[in-house]
């Protein structure tokens, strides 16, 4: 299945240089490419990519923005956050904004592509940087509701950077039942994406505190 994505980032360079490398992976299809957020939502819109690769400093409309956009209009598509930005305020807003993923602009190739295809599988995937960094800000609910006994199955194994499919594997359920479960975790914990939910199983202590990969 080929994975199609959207490049976003304001150097005309970054995005020749990505475009290059994804194109030596045949699973991987560049779609279309953005120079800034409002333009990145507009493509997303009309060319539907699995994955957005999106800068987060950027003019007229930045990353964080175009992310929450992009995830509230388009449920079906997947954002990483790829940036030479690890400041707090950036890790934690793009995570809040429901990016599955954040990379630095650093990250090895393979690394990136490896990234890429977890998104697509709905897995999340952190730097260690930012991990450690999203373990200090992201706080867990006062309150959550009550995990019945499945979905606390089904978000550890979210948290251990399991895909739907792999999760229903795991469990001998069905996949549509899967995502029935992540929807009311998330509904249940409050928060806006897998990645926080992942957060709060490692804070909580159901999974220990990595990465996933």
């Amino acid at each position: 299945m080929t994975i199609r994505i959207l490049l976003v980032d304001d150097h005309s360079v970054v995005r020749q240089g990505l475009r290059m490398f994804l194109s030596l992976d045949p699973d991987l299809e560049v779609v279309g490419e953005a120079a800034n957020g409002a333009e990145a939502l507009r493509l997303a819109h009309e060319l539907k990519p699995d994955v957005v690769l999106m800068d987060l400093l950027m003019p007229v409309m930045d990353g964080i923005a175009a992310t929450a956009a992009i995830r509230q209009e388009l449920t079906d598509t997947e954002v990483i956050a790829l940036t030479s930005v690890l400041e707090d305020a950036s890790v934690t807003g793009a995570v809040r904004a429901g990016a599955i993923g954040y990379l630095l602009k650093d990250t090895q190739a393979e690394e990136l592509v490896r990234a890429i295809r977890a998104a697509a599988n709905g897995q999340v995937q952190l730097a260690p940087e930012a991990l450690a960094r999203l373990m200090r800000e992201v706080r867990a609910p006062e309150s959550p509701e009550t995990l019945t006994e499945r979905e606390t199955d089904v978000l550890r194994l979210l948290a251990e950077g399991q895909s739907n499919k792999e999760i229903a594997r795991s469990l001998h359920i069905g996949e549509k039942t899967v995502k029935t479960h992540v929807s009311n975790i998330l509904s249940k914990l409050g928060v806006p994406s897998r990645t926080q939910a992942a957060l709060y199983a490692v804070r909580i202590g159901l999974v220990p505190a990595r990465p996933a990969a």
